[in-house]
């Protein structure tokens, strides 16, 4: 059998990369399915079985996802250079049509859906990583929580019109071989088998453009559906505070050890009651702060959904974490000295920070070190490897003086 394409066969080389591709993601689509399964098993009930064969199953996915992509340009510049055997019911407007438009959809999918999954991956920290030399970034591509939700989105959307096309690439070919009795299927298989086409033949453009169609109305669909939507659109679940300091601008964020790579989140809403003289009274005390935190506000990248779980935050019982401290003076600097709240425990903290008052507004920035298990969050998660016990807290701030 030859290698290449002729006016009506295909060629070795062309039918390698369909059954390869068919292959690839006939394997992937149910493999995405189930990683995703799995990793809502492991938000709900976390265990290091249950935590490993997540992790196992998306690295498989995401890789499988890649070789997909690149498989895909490769199927598609081999097919540009090609003569493309014309169709055997070409004379039939409305079949072709359809037929063509399935064609340019199932190429676009090839591309978009590994690309938009790549994307996403290489925006977010916390993940499951690809088995690719290639590394797990992307160029131009930044860590973006935003971007790579928008991406998971996306990811989603053209799964469904992937799915959707191969359905009917799939019944489409059982027709020809069924009902029709033409040779549509049988020269897709191995050997050498010719089958004249129609004289007439669909022109390109109109099949293109009705692919594009498809996907446009599956966004608009998908957005007039809200997928598209942020959480930091919800809803503010803190009041305002009043206080001696009123904060501007800032940002707290946490970073945990997960599977051997720093992740770090920030929470999106907080407050800070904050009562500072700079004159300390007898005991070295300058004043207190009250910061209370909502955790369902927390971004961690991908295990983000994970830490709200009730073996975690447990963010459905426990909404909001308390940091209540004086604000006292020492040797080393000013330190923070007080409890921290989180779940049903209170555990004794202090935080050293760094303070520069210029006038009516002051510059704050600290560190902490915490331990997990002593607010009893990811106990099921005893291995290291997984999820470090460690956690780096840090906040900055630009405050002014309330009036």
């Amino acid at each position: 059998m030859p290698r290449t394409n002729s006016a009506t066969s295909y060629g070795s080389v062309a039918k390698s990369f369909h059954w390869l591709t068919a292959l690839l993601i006939l394997s992937n689509l149910p493999l995405g399915w189930y990683a995703t399964e799995v990793a809502e098993a492991v938000a709900t009930s976390p265990t290091e079985p249950l935590i490993a064969r997540a992790t196992f199953l998306f690295s498989l996915h995401k890789t499988l996802g890649v070789a997909i992509f690149f498989v895909a340009l490769a199927r598609i510049l081999w097919a540009l250079s090609q003569p493309k055997p014309g169709l055997l019911n070409g004379d039939r407007g409305i079949e072709a049509w359809a037929a063509e438009t399935a064609h340019w959809l199932l190429y676009g999918s090839l591309v978009l859906v590994p690309l938009s999954g790549w994307v996403h991956h290489a925006a977010t920290s916390g993940f499951a990583p690809i088995w690719w030399p290639l590394g797990q970034s992307l160029p131009l591509v930044p860590k973006s929580e935003t971007l790579s939700e928008l991406a998971s989105t996306l990811h989603f959307v053209f799964v469904l019109v992937l799915v959707a096309t191969i359905a009917a690439h799939v019944g489409g070919a059982l027709k020809h071989h069924l009902l029709d009795g033409d040779a549509t299927l049988r020269r897709m298989l191995p050997g050498r088998i010719d089958a004249i086409p129609t004289a007439r033949q669909p022109n390109h453009v109109l099949p293109i453009l009705a692919a594009a169609v498809v996907w446009l109305a599956t966004l608009g669909g998908a957005a007039a559906l809200g997928w598209f939507g942020s959480a930091e659109d919800g809803p503010t679940t803190l009041a305002a505070v009043e206080s001696d300091w009123q904060v501007e601008s800032g940002q707290l964020q946490v970073t945990v050890q997960q599977l051997g790579s720093a992740v770090t989140g920030s929470f999106g809403e907080w407050t800070a009651e904050i009562a500072y003289s700079e004159t300390p009274d007898e005991n070295g005390k300058h004043g207190d702060v009250t910061v209370t935190i909502s955790i369902a506000s927390l971004s961690l990248g991908s295990v983000t959904q994970q830490a709200m779980g009730a073996d975690f935050f447990n963010a459905a019982e426990f909404p909001t974490a308390v940091f209540a401290a004086d604000l006292m003076g020492t040797e080393n600097g000013p330190v923070a000295r007080g409890t921290l709240t989180i779940r049903d425990q209170s555990v004794p903290v202090e935080m050293p920070f760094e303070l520069t008052i210029t006038g009516d507004s002051a510059t704050a920035n600290g560190a902490l070190a915490l331990d997990r298990r002593n607010f009893n969050i990811g106990n099921g998660v005893k291995d290291e490897k997984s999820l470090g016990f460690g956690v780096d807290v840090n906040f900055d701030l630009t405050a002014v003086r309330a009036p």
